[in-house]
């Protein structure tokens, strides 16, 4: 199975990460297909940053956190717009694809929505995927996908590395 993770815990580190491995995979000429996430500076001090998915290959950008007002302190994520960015992504997945990048399994992805059936749906096309996962989350990916993931460190070299070794478009 051609399924790679990786954790940190320094905000923000797995989003450029993965941006950076994106980029340098579309270079190399691999089709990559997904999205990383951008937190957008907050506005005012009391507001909190927006949240924004870059979808891959080509920087469509959706806004993916919703603001619920002042004093509010539940989820932020807008769950219909997560789901039109995996829709549009399981499309670019079908018009084909040599590596699928998740930014994150999250809260919707451990019950079962967001990115969950994509990852199923490129591992099943043999499609090699690489995911951040939150620590919190991590059981929960855990019971995803048992023990069919590699972790890797949350570093540039060693993601490019995996990758080039599991797609056959960038050899």
């Amino acid at each position: 199975m051609k399924l790679a993770h990786i954790r940190s815990e320094t905000p923000g580190e797995i989003n450029e990460t993965l941006r950076a491995l994106a980029r340098h995979m579309n270079e190399r000429g691999a089709r990559v297909v997904g999205g990383v996430q951008v937190n957008r500076a907050a506005t005012s001090a009391d507001a909190p940053s927006d949240m924004d998915l870059e979808l891959l290959p080509d920087g469509k950008v959706i806004r993916i956190s919703q603001r619920l007002g002042p004093g509010s302190s539940g989820c932020r994520l807008d769950p219909a717009q997560l789901e039109t960015a995996v829709g549009i992504c399981s499309g670019r997945l079908a018009n084909g694809a040599d590596l699928l990048i998740v930014n994150k399994f999250g809260a919707h992805e451990a019950e079962g929505r967001g990115f969950r059936d994509l990852i199923g749906q490129a591992l099943a096309e043999d499609v090699p995927v690489v995911v951040g996962v939150a620590s919190a989350k991590l059981p929960a990916f855990r019971d995803f996908v048992g023990d069919l993931s590699q972790e890797l460190p949350c570093e540039l070299d060693a993601l490019r590395a995996w990758c080039l070794e599991e797609t056959n478009s960038a050899q």
